[in-house]
């Protein structure tokens, strides 16, 4: 007989590599590994509906729950705050759909959440 069991965990982290760690990037401080860290959280919940140990509309609920589309438009509107904030001229062509497009992105993240 064997002693092995099959786990129920959805995982079992046993070491965080960071982009930081892979790519060298540890110079622009703790964003090197916040960014890569909420990257990973979202990359656990999917492979836990790969392994069928989450059920995906649990899952989809519960980032609705956390306000992730959010907090996610809530970083691209603080970036496209920032564009604004350093530019000399407002009606640079450039700087302007910078901002412009970080508004949109941020917008759909909220209608994506919205349609799900």
């Amino acid at each position: 007989m064997s002693d092995e069991t099959t786990s129920t965990e959805l995982a079992t982290v046993t070491r965080v590599e960071t982009a930081a760690d892979r790519t060298g990037t540890a110079d622009i401080g703790e964003l090197a590994d916040l960014a890569p860290a909420a990257a990973a959280a979202l990359n656990l919940l999917a492979d836990a509906i790969k392994r069928g140990r989450a059920d995906h509309e649990s899952v989809v609920q519960a980032l609705k729950a956390a306000k992730v589309d959010e907090a996610f438009a809530a970083v691209l509107d603080a970036a496209a705050d920032s564009v604004m904030a350093t530019v000399e001229d407002p009606y640079d062509f450039d700087d302007r759909l910078t901002y412009d497009n970080l508004c949109g992105a941020a917008s759909d993240v909220r209608r994506v959440f919205h349609w799900i």
